[in-house]
């Protein structure tokens, strides 16, 4: 198998059209790359690149030590999985399977053994006559999938192929794409603007923005080590709270109350606070860092109730908290004391958005 490079990619529609922006990263074999970020942010750009079906402005793509860049998509040996799923459907699923093989003239008995693997793993045996308007979401996507392994690619490329499913055989199908992919030695590029897939499936993940990468690396580090603004606010259910607060001597005012700043080589006139909801709590009595508000917001998740506190304040405006906290607790219209963490606090910069400072739990 062979490594995949992107060096300096750039895509640009029209001077004020630049979807992509100087994205440069390698995805080594059997590793899960995911690409993740909101609607608009060049990811399936860059994924089309790679796959050779948008023309490249600048920069170059490698696969193994091969400049691909503007080699044909068809001769890229790169397969692809679609939103759409893209079948055919006036063939069965085995017709389906086997169309791109038949299309690069492999031999008949080869194809009979990469597609009836392929069935196997993924459980299509019994759909082999059926076409695919006779098929259910997950089964479409299951065969979408298979098309691209028989084809034994040197990468995998997967475009939002969980997007059109519900919820509960999202994640069915989620698992499959795990097992699915773990097992196969090439490099894997998936898009997604769902956290849950990208935290779930990857062993990297890249966060783009504006074109951008802002930040690439495993799901645990996004998560719990943001290196922006950005990252921290759009990784993350429920959301960070993040709050921009004043500054004054060596505190940030929250509310009517003080939290200590980390010593810093300038001290700004602002700062955001960033703390995730399940790291704060109801305060006991030996708290040092303690805040009171009153709750206005309860939403039930099941395991938790999300709460939202306005924090007492004498200004015009009080900050908003919000706290993952137990169930079993009826907390509407409480006065409530929060404790917040001594662990887990992110610090981040107003005009850039850059982390200044973390303190680790």
């Amino acid at each position: 198998m062979a490594k995949l490079e992107l060096k300096n990619l750039n895509k640009t529609f029209s001077p004020k059209v630049v979807p992509v922006k100087d994205i440069s990263l390698s995805v080594e074999d059997s590793e899960f790359l995911t690409l993740l970020g909101p609607s608009g942010c060049g990811k399936s750009t860059t994924l089309r690149m790679i796959a050779g079906l948008e023309e490249v402005t600048r920069g170059k793509v490698f696969l193994g030590n091969e400049d691909i860049t503007y080699k044909r998509a068809g001769d890229r040996n790169m397969a692809m999985v679609f939103q759409s799923y893209a079948l055919y459907p006036h063939m069965t699923v085995e017709e389906n399977l086997s169309s791109g093989l038949k299309l690069k003239k492999v031999p008949r008995a080869e194809i009979i053994t990469r597609v009836t693997e392929v069935a196997r793993l993924l459980g299509l045996e019994e759909l082999f006559q059926r076409k695919p308007g006779q098929l259910s979401g997950g089964q479409r996507q299951r065969v979408a999938v298979g098309r691209a392994l028989v084809r034994k690619a040197q990468a995998y490329l997967l475009d939002e192929p969980l997007s059109n499913l519900d919820a509960l055989l999202r994640e069915r199908v989620r698992a499959d794409i795990k097992q699915i992919f773990a097992a196969q030695q090439a490099p894997v590029v998936y898009v997604t603007h769902d956290q849950t897939e990208a935290m779930t499936l990857s062993s990297q993940v890249a966060v783009l923005n504006n074109g951008y990468i802002q930040q690439l690396a495993p799901p645990a580090d996004i998560y719990n080590h943001p290196a922006n603004l950005f990252v921290a606010g759009f990784v993350g259910s429920p959301q960070m709270n993040l709050l921009t607060l004043p500054c004054q001597g060596n505190s940030a005012i929250l509310g009517d109350y003080s939290v200590i700043l980390p010593k810093l080589p300038t001290l700004p006139p602002q700062i955001v606070l960033g703390i995730r909801p399940e790291h704060v709590r109801v305060a006991l009595p030996e708290d040092v860092q303690t805040v009171k508000g009153r709750v206005y917001l309860v939403e039930n998740l099941g395991m938790y109730k999300l709460v939202s506190v306005r924090i007492a304040s004498s200004q015009t405006e009080s900050p908003i908290i919000r706290a993952l906290l137990p169930p079993d607790q009826n907390w509407d219209d409480q006065e409530i004391t929060l404790a917040l963490p001594s662990g887990n606090i992110h610090w981040f910069d107003v005009e850039s958005g850059d982390t200044l400072y973390q303190v680790r739990g």
